[in-house]
């Protein structure tokens, strides 16, 4: 049985991804994730319906000030729609939310572009990370999440690499080692014009 991902989410956090209802799947993916950029990413905690960087805010706080759903109403939620990810083995990212758009990592460092409302797959990337790096990982082959910015997404790899692929592409358009080598599966976080994956990267 493959791991699901699975979500139940308030509409109002959701009502931006409309607008893009009828672009190619890709396109919306990219659209969204090019939105996101210095200016955004520092304003971040005005952006109420968006979750754009690993704790949401530099401040790494992990805090949504949703309101629609409280004690009151939290009983009444259900599974709004799931995902399969074509794995039995673990999933930890925390997805980032742009636009509608959610983005996430699944097993083997692969990345998943979603319709957030509907759970539509827009776009998916794989790595190909080589299997038998998985006897290097204390935690299973997981991975913890993306970056976003102007339009890329930004995967620290299993195998230690920093890849940089085009929202909508199959390729990656940069890679870069990452330390030693031996694992990058934190989650990658953009600030001031450089990347983090383990090491500080410009």
């Amino acid at each position: 049985m493959t791991r699901r991902f699975a979500v139940g989410l308030a509409a109002s956090a959701l009502g931006a991804g409309l607008a893009c209802a009828a672009l190619a799947p890709a396109e919306r993916a990219r659209r969204a994730a090019a939105a996101v950029d210095d200016a955004r990413l520092a304003a971040a905690d005005a952006a109420v319906g968006d979750w754009l960087t690993h704790g949401r805010t530099y401040a790494e706080e992990r805090y949504s000030p949703l309101a629609e759903i409280d004690e009151g109403n939290v009983a009444q939620l259900g599974l709004a729609w799931w995902l399969d990810t074509d794995t039995t083995r673990g999933l930890e990212a925390t997805p980032l939310v742009a636009d509608g758009i959610l983005y996430t990592t699944g097993s083997w460092s692969v990345v998943f572009a979603v319709d957030a409302r509907s759970g539509e797959l827009l776009w998916t990337y794989d790595p190909e990370v080589p299997r038998e790096k998985g006897r290097h990982a204390c935690c299973d082959v997981v991975n913890r999440g993306v970056a976003l910015y102007r339009g890329r997404v930004y995967v620290g790899t299993l195998d230690g690499r920093l890849v940089v692929a085009a929202l909508g592409g199959r390729v990656a358009i940069g890679k870069l080692r990452v330390g030693d080598g031996a694992k990058a599966a934190a989650a990658a976080i953009f600030a001031a014009g450089g990347v983090e994956a383990g090491e500080r990267l410009r």
